[in-house]
């Protein structure tokens, strides 16, 4: 995450800022370095490895719990990789989506937008962030994107799903999987997942930045 860390603050640019001329991944990290300085692409770094790290235990911890007692006994199947996969996402969501909402302002806090009705915030971190939001914009404000967040549970399941699918297929065929071959089979799952959900991460992106938007009228 820290070495592509700079793609997805340019990812999270392109999906809000829709007025921004430049909209090649390579021209938008140029532009940040150039209007906010050469350590801009990682603002927000620490509070989105701090979700990243709470959602992937919370994922995994279920993922691997639901696994082991609903597969106990019997052998694994797509349907059933698809649906634990999915049961875990909505776990995942409903605990730490806050950790999300306050990671995304932060990331876009400072950055120079395009779009006129983009108003920034001035959190001084993660703790004031949820102070802020709490006070200003009420509880609820802090599971802002829950509904595309739930629908894009399908991102890891669709994902999980394939990888699971790909790895039994090359296990019979072999009786190891190679680091190699791990990796390509994970980085596929990702992929097809990635452009499957990408509309939904797209809304999501917004609705998480809302307090920046205010009404979000859009032309």
């Amino acid at each position: 995450m820290t070495i592509f860390y700079p793609l997805d603050t340019a990812r999270l640019i392109l999906q809000v800022d829709e007025k921004r001329k430049a909209r090649s991944t390579p021209a938008v990290l140029m532009e940040i370095i150039k209007e906010e300085g050469l350590l801009a692409p990682y603002r927000g770094w620490f509070p989105v490895i701090s979700s990243l790290c709470c959602s992937n235990f919370v994922y995994f911890y279920t993922f691997n719990s639901l696994k082991s007692l609903w597969l106990k006994g019997t052998a694994p199947t797509t349907g059933k990789d698809l649906t634990i996969g999915f049961i875990a996402g909505i776990v995942n969501v409903l605990v730490t989506t806050p950790l999300w909402v306050v990671n995304t302002r932060l990331k876009l806090q400072g950055a120079k937008f395009r779009s006129d009705d983009i108003k920034p915030t001035t959190y001084t971190g993660i703790s004031d962030a949820f102070q802020k939001i709490l006070q200003q914009e009420g509880v609820l404000s802090l599971w802002n994107g829950t509904l595309p967040s739930l629908l894009l549970v399908f991102n890891p399941a669709i994902q999980f799903m394939f990888y699971e699918g790909l790895k039994r297929q090359l296990l019979r065929q072999q009786a190891e999987l190679s680091s190699f071959q791990v990796f390509v089979i994970g980085a596929i799952a990702k992929a097809i997942a990635t452009a499957v959900t990408y509309p939904l991460q797209t809304v999501q992106s917004v609705l998480r930045a809302f307090r920046i938007f205010g009404s979000l009228q859009r032309s």
